[in-house]
């Protein structure tokens, strides 16, 4: 069976989608800066080092898996930095632009090698790059950097369309993880949510922005 890969693997959700892809028999590749005693305990392929703001790791990682075939990757690693008008700091804004929006299309085009008709491309944004949807002001880098994030998925949904290759835009809920303040539901029941809407992704539904709970989201 083809594996997943998934990013941002040592904690939260990644932890958690990588020992449910586990637990459920799939093999899995989990992607990480540097792995976890957690991460290490569930037995799957870790590849640590990674760090995908850095276009020669992307490049290197690539050649690690190169003719491997995958069912599919999801790309969850990200960052948020909060800050208002009265504190915005541009390199702040850069750095998340760097690994929430750049990193994840540049890693999706470098592993279009392993992926084929019937993969599955999953790419974990936030509610909060919805521009109709922004109610509540602030967190610029973190809402551009997730709004283009969107626009990329929705871009690579179209362009991969004639690969047979779906892709998902998804929402994974107010998770309690560290970037948060560990404020939310749980990172298992955001996981279980990100992957019923991965299984369920056709190319019906490519390109399209989903919350973990099912819930179709605003642009």
């Amino acid at each position: 069976m083809a594996p997943w890969l998934v990013t941002g693997c040592n904690r939260g959700i990644g932890l958690d989608l990588c020992r449910q892809l586990a637990a459920r028999g799939d093999s899995v590749i989990a992607v990480c800066r540097s792995a976890s005693a957690e991460l290490d305990a569930l037995g799957v392929q870790v590849e640590s080092g990674v760090e995908l703001s850095d276009g020669a790791c992307i490049d290197d990682l690539a050649q690690r898996l190169d003719g491997l075939p995958l069912a599919g990757a999801i790309l969850n690693a990200g960052i948020l930095e909060a800050d208002d008008l009265a504190q915005l700091d541009a390199q702040a804004v850069r750095r998340q632009f760097e690994v929430n929006a750049l990193a994840p299309l540049l890693l999706s085009r470098a592993l279009l090698a392993n992926l084929s008709s019937g993969s599955k491309l999953a790419l974990i944004t936030s509610r909060m790059g919805s521009i109709e949807d922004n109610g509540s002001g602030g967190y610029y880098g973190y809402r551009m950097s997730k709004t283009a994030l969107n626009m990329a998925g929705r871009s690579l949904a179209i362009d991969l369309r004639p690969r047979g290759i779906a892709v998902a835009i998804l929402h994974p809920g107010m998770v309690a993880t560290r970037m948060v303040g560990f404020s939310g539901i749980s990172p298992t029941e955001a996981a279980r949510g990100l992957l019923a809407r991965i299984d369920a992704l056709t190319l019906a539904s490519s390109g399209s922005f989903w919350h973990a709970n099912g819930e179709l989201l605003p642009w």
